[in-house]
């Protein structure tokens, strides 16, 4: 009995992963690696599907991305591979700072309030890094004007125009004629 092409078996795995059905997936792409040890888009498909399921939203997320990347990149394994790392890592750190026994903490669900997002960035040096680590994971929790302003001027500092606009363009209405909202509109596309 001859083996099933890699390619049939790639497909029916990353079926069952758009379906939603990650454990299945999961078994799929681990039989698949049994016969192809080295086959990059299955270990890809191991990783997410393991990720999906606990969280479906960022394994998606990821797996989009990778179908981007994967014929531009030759690191793109390397590259889904350390997102998933940042990703745990990012989460026991917010899961960290969520626990500070000395601060009141709100429940936010998914979320991080921009407060704690910020001490976040301050331990680690960087808004840019620590915003990339949490962005498929985590939503943060802006609560006022001055947030927003304050966070959609540091996404567009740090080069996450288009995530500006989107924000800007999808909350704006939230703020009326607010100048000082409408003003960010000249910040974000003068960074440009």
């Amino acid at each position: 009995m001859s083996k099933v092409s890699e390619n049939v078996l790639l497909q029916r795995a990353e079926n069952e992963f758009l379906q939603g059905n990650f454990k299945k997936a999961l078994r799929s792409y681990g039989l698949i690696l049994k016969d192809y040890p080295l086959l990059d888009e299955a270990k890809v498909g191991a990783y997410l599907s393991d990720l999906g399921v606990d969280s479906q939203e960022e394994a998606q997320a990821l797996f989009d991305y990778y179908q981007i990347i994967k014929n531009e990149k030759e690191n793109a394994v390397d590259i889904i591979d350390g997102l998933i790392e940042s990703l745990d890592t990012s989460k026991e750190a917010i899961k960290n700072l969520l626990l500070d026994p000395m601060e009141e903490q709100l429940e936010y669900g998914d979320g991080i309030r921009y407060s704690d997002f910020l001490q976040l960035v301050e331990s680690r040096g960087s808004f840019k890094k620590t915003f990339e680590d949490i962005m498929f994971s985590t939503k943060v929790v802006i609560t006022d004007k001055d947030e927003f302003i304050d966070f959609v001027t540091k996404l567009s500092n740090e080069g996450f125009d288009e995530m500006a606009l989107g924000y800007l363009d999808a909350t704006s209405h939230l703020f009326g004629n607010d100048q000082d909202v409408l003003a960010l509109y000249n910040v974000v596309q003068g960074m440009n």
